[in-house]
């Protein structure tokens, strides 16, 4: 999602504008408390402030601090010493709560595991990311490092300051030592929950030092993660745990074919005498049912008999009656428009013409659900004082707010939204309309005027996730006398997400989501067309971990491979050959094949029989990866032993975090590979459970060795550059032990021998 880092203030209008498809036991219980109230600071000066009036967003836009710069906003020092950091962006795996204390504790000495990090409520002090707060695209500690450095340092300076004040000398004399500001002369300590009050109401100073980073002691540290002993031991609390006093459970039946609505109920009123039924509702592409247990609003639910109004018999406007993967898969290839180019470079005309091979393949690539662990769920509740309180699973929490805010009838400043912890990224939790159920949670709490907690059953996310969009893209290479390829053209056809979500902001003729992965390669091929034409998808896409890149890579580096074959070029040493001139690039690519033994493509003999390796390599996020996956056959199945990822994200803050984000990217892009594939048929999706969309079994899970290279580049991103590579490894690997080219996955599908 490394386009999104241009997003602005207007991307909320955007979100709003664009097309939508349709109009337990005892857990925690939740706190009434509102934490700005807590803070003393309003959720009114909304950076978003396309979603307000235009007036009141410019005046609050002009009032409103440059995000970050109040340290009174993020850190809440107790009397007892006790150090919360409020964070600007959503917890949910990815450790950012931990690598953020690190940064943090390092600046203003305090030991990261002393830190309570929670998410921040809305606010413009949290618009950290180019004046947008989001969590996702790999940005939340690229984009806020030097900040979070920043408030440390200038935290404990406004320590030292007000313990000067307070002992009567002169700050150089002071130093600090986790948590206390010290002279060493009287041996005098004052503890900064001491100092708070007198030193956060202090001016901050804009010229603080920051810590020369020889001497961190933090930062580039493996250190636990924080929330590791809760989600151990059970305690960990997710929006799935949540409880009110007095909420309903209510549970969700969505129209069978998206944009359909609920007719008719021939039973309601027998479902609404089942024990527990508090009422029957019907939603916009939906019914629910509020009762006193999900378990009961669910059965109420199912039994309910529902006349659906009918689906479009045809076309590609909405999800027609006769909606498959198959024929939008044909109708992309089938196309016939033009569209602008995404990159150019030299005369590919000329190299075509002059050229001592041509060769031409075409690559797809499946919609893809997020599968998420968690199961979506929220809870909204109207207060008494008139404000909306919201429990709601997100990655945007100011847009969230907002859309909260209009579908209730509210100015946003009355909308009180908690963000918890997220049992799943994966893009899953941005805004896409009908794809989550927040909404109607605020439906139901008004017209019930009670709580109400909506759940959906993992049937209902399957069949209302918002999707990685289904893509295809048509490759044409031509090579000289040496099999060096001279000009690569490529057609992209399609849709992304970032221009159906935030089209109106990024209105060129190229949606980037699209073609990443494709355009930029750092290979020296001097002649270079790629072309974009887009055709919309009628079903909801959305953000998936690596977005573009995780299709993108593979149709690139798979076609690269398939240039070497044809030139009769080693493909690594090829790779190597066109990557001279990018030392980066080429280091990573060395890197890789040291810790993998040495670059051998095979077929070879090892344990079990014949075994070969590929490679690959990819730029995503502002990272850079190098590949090598080595498979062997099974009875027909693709086994993957190994997979060696050497990872440059220029620098780090907490290794062990690295490490992990990039073998959990690496399992995630694997089980793309062999097994997922939602496909549509009949205009319904073909998946209901986790039975028939398989994910990566334990047993199909490699080994995965990480080698992380600090090359001093500007910060990359983290969390999802590792899974780009692992398809083109695992495919080259493939056609190099079987002689079978793969271009569409999953692997699955496709009858492979040796």
């Amino acid at each position: 999602m490394n386009s999104l880092q241009t997003l602005h203030a207007r991307a909320a209008a955007t979100l709003m504008d664009a097309p939508l498809e349709s109009p337990a036991g005892a857990g925690t219980r939740v706190s009434n408390l509102s934490r700005r109230a807590f803070l003393g600071f309003g959720a009114g000066a909304l950076v978003l402030g396309a979603l307000l009036p235009p007036m009141p967003a410019l005046a609050q836009a002009a009032a409103a601090p440059k995000p970050g710069t109040r340290v009174p906003a993020f850190l809440v020092i107790g009397k007892d010493n006790a150090v919360t950091l409020l964070s600007p962006f959503v917890e949910g795996g990815q450790g950012i709560n931990t690598g953020l204390a690190q940064i943090v504790g390092e600046e203003l000495d305090v030991h990261p595991s002393r830190f309570t990090v929670e998410c921040a409520p809305p606010g413009a002090d949290y618009a950290v990311i180019n004046g947008l707060r989001m969590t996702g695209g790999s940005f939340s500690t690229r984009s806020s490092y030097d900040l979070m450095r920043r408030l440390g340092a200038t935290a404990r300076d406004m320590m030292i300051r007000a313990a000067a004040a307070r002992l009567k000398v002169v700050p150089g004399s002071l130093t600090t030592d986790d948590g206390h500001v010290v002279h060493a002369a009287s041996g005098r300590r004052l503890t900064y929950g001491e100092l708070a009050d007198e030193a956060l109401a202090l001016a901050p100073d804009e010229a603080v030092a920051l810590r020369d980073p020889a001497n961190f002691r933090y930062i580039r540290k493996p250190m636990d993660r924080l929330d590791v002993r809760a989600k151990s031991t059970g305690k960990a609390v997710y929006a799935i745990d949540q409880t009110v006093e007095g909420m309903l459970h209510a549970a969700v039946r969505h129209a069978p074919h998206l944009g359909t609505q609920p007719d008719a109920l021939a039973n309601e009123a027998a479902v609404a005498v089942m024990p527990g039924v508090h009422s029957v509702h019907r939603l916009p592409g939906a019914v629910a049912v509020a009762a006193d247990s999900w378990w009961r609003a669910r059965k109420a639910v199912e039994a309910l008999e529902v006349a659906w109004s009918k689906p479009a018999p045809t076309g590609f406007e909405t999800v027609a009656a006769d909606y498959s993967s198959q024929g939008i898969l044909a109708a992309l290839k089938a196309s016939t428009a033009s569209g602008p180019l995404a990159e150019t470079e030299g005369d590919v005309a000329a190299a075509f013409a002059s050229a001592a091979k041509v060769i031409e393949a075409e690559y797809d690539a499946p919609y893809l659900a997020h599968g998420q662990l968690e199961p979506p769920s929220s809870i909204a509740r109207f207060n008494p004082d008139g404000t909306l309180e919201l429990w709601a699973p997100n990655q945007m929490p100011e847009l969230f707010q907002s859309v909260a805010a209009q579908t209730a009838g509210l100015p946003p400043e009355k909308v009180i939204l908690h963000s918890p912890t997220l049992g799943g990224f994966f893009g899953r939790h941005f805004l896409y309309g009908s794809s989550n159920p927040f909404l109607q949670a605020i439906q139901l709490a008004k017209a019930t005027n009670r709580p109400v907690k909506v759940l959906w059953s993992r049937e209902e996310e399957f069949r209302m996730d918002a999707v990685r969009p289904l893509s295809f893209s048509r490759f044409k290479a031509a090579l000289d006398p040496q099999g060096r390829p001279t000009a690569i053209q490529v057609r992209t056809v399609g849709e992304g997400p970032l221009g159906r979500w935030f089209g109106a902001i990024f209105n060129g003729p190229v949606d980037s989501s699209a073609v990443e992965g494709i355009v930029a390669k750092p290979y020296a091929v001097p002649n270079r067309s790629m072309e974009y034409v887009k055709v919309p998808h009628p079903v909801t896409i959305a953000f998936w971990r690596s977005v573009g890149h995780s299709m993108n890579d593979y149709f690139y580096e798979g076609f690269f491979d398939e240039i070497a074959d044809a030139g009769g070029r080693d493909p690594y040493e090829l790779r190597l050959e066109l990557l001279k001139d990018k030392p980066r690039h080429r280091a990573l690519l060395e890197t890789v094949a040291r810790l993998s033994g040495g670059w051998k493509r095979g077929p070879y003999e090892a344990e079990g029989g014949k075994r070969a390796r590929g490679v690959s390599m990819a730029s995503p996020f502002g990272s850079e990866t190098a590949t090598v996956a080595e498979v062997s056959i099974e009875d027909g199945e693709v086994r993957v032993h190994n997979l060696w990822i050497a990872f440059d994200p220029g620098s780090i803050v907490n290794p062990a975090i690295v490490k992990a984000q990039v073998e959990s990217a690496a399992a995630l892009g694997l089980s793309a590979t062999l097994f997922e594939d939602l496909s549509y048929e009949g205009g319904v999706r073909q998946s209901h459970n986790f039975d028939d969309y398989p994910i990566l079994p334990r047993r199909a899970m490699p080994a995965v060795h990480v080698e992380i290279v600090e090359s001093g580049a500007p910060m990359g991103g983290v969390g999802e550059p590792g899974l780009p590579g692992v398809a083109p490894a695992v495919v080259n690997a493939v056609a190099a032990l079987t002689g079978q080219r793969i271009r569409s996955l999953p692997l699955a599908k496709a009858k492979i021998g040796v």
